[in-house]
């Protein structure tokens, strides 16, 4: 899974389910962190869209996947494993097959994207 799709449906996961007090306090710490790296660039807008994604996902994902690759939320590895975090929390199976498994090391994103019938890895950046 791209870091970007799994932080999208960590944010979808957590504002639809009450998951219990872990799920609740990683989908809190998740939001925080994104609207603190939005604030930290002066993307004040960008938290609004954060917010409205909860209640309309459907109508403004596309907006807040341009915002956190903007941002550079895809590369920003306390986000992308607080989003794991909470997905694990919410959907332990899928967890446990590595449905949620990304990997950041030397500025580089490297993915690994698992399916029942086999492993797909994907490397980005100049070291691919």
């Amino acid at each position: 899974m791209d870091p970007i799709s799994l932080i999208l449906a960590a944010l979808v996961a957590g504002a639809k389910t009450a998951g219990g007090a872990v799920a609740q306090d990683a989908y809190n710490g998740l939001k925080a962190l994104i609207k603190h790296k939005f604030e930290s660039q002066g993307k004040s807008d960008s938290a609004t869209i954060l917010d409205k994604y909860e209640q309309k996902p459907e109508k403004t994902k596309a907006l807040l996947e341009d915002e956190l690759t903007e941002a550079g939320a895809d590369k920003d590895e306390e986000i992308i494993k607080l989003a794991q975090k909470l997905m694990k929390q919410l959907h332990p199976q899928e967890a446990a097959e590595g449905k949620f498994s990304v990997q950041i090391s030397g500025g580089t994103v490297q993915g690994l994207t698992q399916q029942n019938t086999g492993t797909i890895t994907q490397n980005y950046g100049k070291d691919a």
